[in-house]
């Protein structure tokens, strides 16, 4: 690390990562360890996390909109 704060990521890890120069990456600090990622492999990690909380089958909007419905003759 420079005086300035900044890391060079070797040719051989940027090439193994698939690093062009022109890729937003994503860093991530715990238990004392860096992690650092492309925003696509992030972004992906997300939505398999999220996909285990949204049900397979049906329609969320058929679902949303009998909400609506069923909350507008409530009122």
């Amino acid at each position: 690390m420079n005086t300035q704060g900044r890391v060079v990521i070797p040719a051989a890890i940027r090439k193994a990562m698939g690093l062009d120069g022109t890729v937003d990456l994503v860093f991530r600090y715990e238990d004392n360890v860096l992690t650092v990622e492309t925003i696509g492999d992030a972004v992906t990690a997300v939505q398999e996390i999220v996909a285990g909380y949204v049900p397979t089958t049906g329609s969320h909007v058929d679902d949303f909109i009998a909400d609506r419905r069923t909350a507008a003759s409530r009122e």
